[in-house]
């Protein structure tokens, strides 16, 4: 049974799975969604062999090929790499550039200028 993982379909490959959920995406588009998250050369190996972070990073670069204007991320940077990191906070500064909005749950601090950011900090059971 296909298990799907973030909502990719882990029996395809990383770019199969582009090419499913984007039927209209040409396969350049796809690849270079492929590079910007990272995941260059590793189009063709299915993503239940990948790794967690690998994982996540196919599930992004799924996401940046739609035309959503809203963004909601639980917990993106989890499993992923300090250079996916930086790739994903650069990627989402670029979307609310472009008129985006990113609505994201983390625990790790953001690397990003504070005067880009709305932070609602949520403890024990209030929001400051």
């Amino acid at each position: 049974m296909d298990r799907p993982s973030a909502g990719i379909k882990t029996r395809l490959t990383a770019l199969e799975n582009l090419h499913f959920y984007h039927r209209d995406g040409d396969t350049a588009q796809c690849l270079e969604a492929l590079a910007q998250a990272g995941l260059a050369g590793f189009e063709d190996i299915p993503v239940n062999q990948l790794s967690a972070g690998q994982q996540r990073r196919v599930a992004l670069a799924r996401l940046w090929l739609t035309r959503a204007t809203l963004w909601i991320l639980d917990e993106p940077f989890t499993a992923i790499d300090v250079n996916g990191v930086d790739r994903l906070t650069q990627r989402m500064a670029q979307h609310t550039e472009q008129g985006g909005i990113v609505i994201l749950t983390t625990h790790q601090p953001l690397n990003v200028a504070e005067s880009k950011i709305r932070r609602i900090s949520l403890t024990q059971t209030r929001a400051a």
